[in-house]
């Protein structure tokens, strides 16, 4: 790989665009097989396969194809009078051979959409899917190596506890880009800056909604429980907790459990449009913390179905773990608040979420907690999709993450951006020279300021 990325094979705009559309025509056809390794590991519906693991890595494909001359081009930036005759330049240079590790949560898309934004930039890329979801850990190594050749493109599978510590430790990686739990990142984080390895860490958190008394209320419930409970809410950036403005708890309460009811039926019988929890792990993590508050909605749960109903949870008590570590699964904790600024203390109690999500009608709202807290990006009067815009940077902040990638963002996480000056000789002034003159600091001064 060291070899094949040193004779300039990656570098070239032609190669990348073609190795992209390649990319391109192997998800397209086997379209069919990836939905098949999704529903074997758990239980993944069709439509939201598509959506979030198909259709989002088309997109991401086809924006880099658009732009991908442009981010190559050498970037022209200002250059002082002092330096003059010369002309200032940013060139992105491939970093090198790269490590990319996926999580389980969206096996497919959450492992290749780095390896999109390595590749883009011109790097060699070994992957580590989650052994979590062997059908699409096995799918994936499957298609990569029967169409890339192993110098540029390899996967390894195997145990992630294992594997990736010794990977990091036997190969001199050029950039590491994980995406998984705080606990495991900040391990790989310091392993890796043992080597001096950068890192882009994709994590997560407790991501909050506030619905307001002005937010349109109908539309509010949909767009937050479908940012919730998509993949069973087992999603980074899904809604992890709502709080709820104490005059219109039962109103909204009333619209969510109805808007529940139209998505997924009766909530005793396992929908077949909500996935399964990953394994019997995480399903009883999830089930102890429906002990932890009041069900208002839902709760049923199955182990042999790896099935939890959709759940919305009264909770008072903030010390329980529900509302201490991120819930990754279809549970909504409610909590009621009186005023914004009680509403910002809750957040605070678990600071730098990975997202934020604000359903109001007011600006002055707005306003008000978007300058005050500090999250990794968000929506306001929706949830979860900021992400599927490439052209917003995706990433967290602290805790919740390091770096950002999506579209250009991924195209400079991978690159080394050069700083050159240009530097013409046709003139030369000699007062910047020893000996200096009488007149050297005055023009120091005056160019320099």
């Amino acid at each position: 790989m060291r070899s094949f990325f040193a004779d300039g094979n990656t570098r070239d705009e032609e190669f990348r665009r073609q190795q992209l559309q390649k990319l391109h025509r192997i998800i397209s056809g086997h379209e069919k097989k990836i939905t098949q390794a999704l529903a074997a590991d758990f239980g993944k519906p069709v439509v939201e396969t598509y959506a979030s693991e198909i259709a989002f890595l088309y997109q991401e494909i086809h924006h880099t194809l658009k732009y991908l001359r442009r981010w190559m081009r050498p970037e022209k930036v200002s250059t002082p009078l002092a330096l003059q005759p010369s002309k200032s330049r940013v060139y992105s240079e491939p970093k090198g051979v790269v490590l990319v590790i996926g999580p389980w949560n969206y096996p497919f898309q959450l492992t290749l959409a780095p390896v999109v934004a390595a590749m883009t930039a011109g790097n060699c890329v070994v992957i580590k899917p989650s052994e979590l979801t062997p059908h699409t850990s096995a799918l994936i190594k499957n298609l990569i190596s029967n169409h890339f050749p192993p110098e540029y493109l390899t996967v390894v599978e195997g145990e992630g506890g294992k594997v990736v510590p010794e990977l990091i430790e036997n190969y001199p990686f050029d950039h590491i880009f994980f995406t998984g739990s705080s606990r495991v990142g900040s391990m790989i984080a310091e392993q890796a800056g043992r080597h001096l390895i950068s890192t882009t860490l994709e994590l997560g958190g407790k991501s909050p909604a506030i619905v307001e008394p002005s937010a349109a209320f109908g539309v509010a419930a949909k767009r937050l429980l479908w940012g919730k409970f998509f993949n069973s809410g087992q999603t980074c950036v899904a809604p992890d907790y709502l709080l709820l403005d104490k005059t219109v708890v039962d109103p909204f309460i009333k619209i969510l459990k109805e808007t529940l009811l139209t998505f997924y039926g009766d909530p005793s019988q396992p929908s077949q449009h909500l996935a399964r929890i990953v394994n019997e792990g995480r399903w009883k993590t999830l089930v102890s913390y429906l002990e932890q508050g009041k069900v208002l909605y839902g709760g049923q749960h199955s182990l042999e179905e790896r099935y939890i109903a959709p759940t919305l949870l009264q909770v008072t008590d903030l010390s329980q773990p529900v509302m201490q570590e991120e819930i990754f699964g279809p549970i909504l904790p409610i909590i009621t608040y009186q005023s914004r600024s009680e509403a910002l203390d809750i957040i605070r109690k678990n600071p730098y979420p990975l997202s934020f999500y604000l359903f109001t009608g007011e600006k002055e709202s707005q306003d008000f907690y978007l300058n005050r807290f500090q999250f990794g990006g968000g929506a306001t009067n929706n949830a979860m999709v900021h992400l599927s815009n490439p052209d917003l940077p995706f990433g967290g902040i602290n805790q919740s993450g390091q770096g950002r990638y999506h579209g250009y963002d991924g195209f400079v996480t991978f690159s080394n951006r050069k700083s050159v000056l240009h530097s013409g000789t046709w003139f030369d002034p000699s007062f910047k020279y020893p000996p200096y003159s009488a007149s050297a600091l005055k023009w120091f001064r005056r160019l320099l300021g």
